[in-house]
């Protein structure tokens, strides 16, 4: 990926943009070169004006200029004040003085409309990029997938085992690598997805043996039998009794010790008997990825299910 195009708080640190914030002299080169830079937001005034912490000058991005909209919408409010405090990524468009101090005026919507012409739309599905959660709802994630551009993640594209909330697998702030599910080139909007880089039922599988007792989470509780991960591309069912035949005491999002009776391969199922259960906080983590996305920047195919399975869970970009 071009360094340059990274979701915001990743090119701060880069030593490209520590120069260029350096002086005063190196923002006029960052300004002749069209260079895109990034560096905190401190403020909203009363203008809906975010100002800037350039280090050895102040800038200053105004509310038009905040935000890069497609032509169906229009900047709201909400998108600007809530960018205080965090890194924005911007282009500087001039200098004036203000008030007798001098002042860079930046263009966050410049910086997002390179992003947007120069890096999302050479993207096709199945390629791997980088991401940032920046926001969770119900149906899923929200993710920066370049200099605070956002992407959907759907609840049901975060992993094979199903989860109630984003929450229970990401959180804000959150570096993680995903895959482009679509593009609909008519709204200029990307889709992206997370669990076809979180491993196979066979690789996941290959984790445990029959015999063990392991931790895994509580995700659902049915008639015919409690769901519980084991990672967050593997899922076992447990008996609703337990292994002296009493009623199992547990509810979703506990922490479970379970026996492992069997692995079926073919049925694509793990049988297991909770052996104890408890409250616990769930801290989520960054994800395991069966695939290097530093190596690998694109996938045409992904096949969940075991070759000896007869059911066929599978991806195709």
């Amino acid at each position: 990926m071009n360094n340059t195009y990274k979701p915001e708080g990743l090119l701060g640190a880069t030593k490209e943009n520590r120069e260029a914030l350096a002086s005063p002299e190196a923002l006029e080169r960052a300004y002749r070169t069209g260079q895109i830079l990034e560096a905190t937001a401190l403020l909203c005034d009363n203008r809906m004006r975010l100002h800037v912490d350039l280090g050895c000058m102040r800038g200053i991005i105004e509310r038009e200029e905040a935000v890069w909209c497609r032509p169906t919408e229009s900047i709201k409010d909400i998108a600007v004040i809530t960018r205080v405090g965090k890194p924005v990524a911007f282009k500087i468009i001039g200098f004036r003085e203000e008030e007798g101090e001098r002042i860079a005026l930046l263009s966050r919507r410049l910086a997002q409309s390179e992003c947007a012409s120069a890096f999302l739309s050479t993207l096709i599905p199945g390629d791997i990029i980088p991401a940032k959660v920046t926001h969770l709802e119900n149906y899923g994630a929200f993710v920066d997938v370049g200099c605070g551009i956002s992407s959907l993640l759907s609840i049901d594209c975060i992993s094979v085992s199903r989860i109630t909330h984003p929450r229970d697998r990401l959180a804000c702030g959150m570096q993680i690598f995903v895959a482009v599910k679509s593009i609909d080139t008519e709204l200029k909007r990307i889709f992206v997805t997370m669990k076809e880089l979180l491993g196979t039922w066979t690789e996941n599988a290959a984790r445990f043996e029959a015999g063990q007792t392991v931790t895994g989470r509580v995700r659902s509780i049915e008639s015919y039998g409690i769901f519980v991960e084991l990672t967050p591309n593997l899922a076992g069912l447990a008996e609703l009794r337990g292994s002296v035949g009493t009623p199992v005491r547990t509810a979703v999002g506990d922490l479970a010790a379970v026996y492992i009776k069997s692995i079926l391969p073919e049925r694509m199922k793990i049988k297991l008997v909770i052996i104890d259960s408890h409250q616990d906080l769930e801290r989520p983590s960054i994800p395991k990825y069966f695939i290097d996305p530093n190596k690998t920047r694109h996938i045409d195919y992904w096949e969940y299910s075991p070759v000896c399975s007869t059911r066929l869970i599978e991806t195709v970009f």
